[in-house]
């Protein structure tokens, strides 16, 4: 039996769907000054964490070294012909992967590059005097929203 929109289980069924087949994150920072950035990144996710690459002299690189907590959406793609697209919005705290954690993370992100039939991530590729390093955030809260409606609700995820 499929749950109905305002049961819970539908909205958690609804976030694991968009949360294990997205591709792209848009991630919102904010620069000291509380300037807000977003921009997509490709990612992997593993429970409530999410990886990505960019360089460091990237705008939303550099809001995250400097304000770690950040918003995130990750729609649904493609978006349906009905205009309504499903979307995961959530509140992290993002950082450079620390040397302690790269291995994991690098292993994260190669592993969903591999199945997507792209080239393998390895530690050469993120660090020194590679342009690229590892990010992250852990996600604290998830929300999806109400259907027809532009009212966040938020969704306890086992994840």
């Amino acid at each position: 039996m499929t749950p109905r929109p305002d049961d819970p289980a539908h909205d958690a069924e609804l976030a694991r769907s968009v949360l294990d087949d997205g591709r792209y994150l848009v991630l919102a920072s904010a620069d000291a000054d509380g300037n807000p950035w977003a921009t997509p990144v490709w990612f992997a996710r593993e429970g409530r964490e999410l990886v990505w690459v960019s360089r460091l002299g990237t705008r939303h690189s550099a809001n995250v070294a400097g304000r770690s907590t950040v918003g995130i959406v990750i729609f649904e793609t493609p978006v349906p012909v009905d205009g309504r697209p499903r979307a995961v919005y959530a509140e992290a705290t993002a950082g450079e992967v620390p040397e302690a954690d790269r291995d994991r993370c690098l292993a994260i992100f190669d592993r969903r590059s591999r199945a997507e039939g792209m080239s393998p991530w390895t530690l050469d590729r993120v660090v020194a005097p590679a342009e690229l390093r590892l990010f992250h955030a852990v996600v604290s809260r998830f929300f999806v929203l109400e259907p027809d409606r532009d009212v966040r609700r938020e969704v306890e995820l086992d994840l």
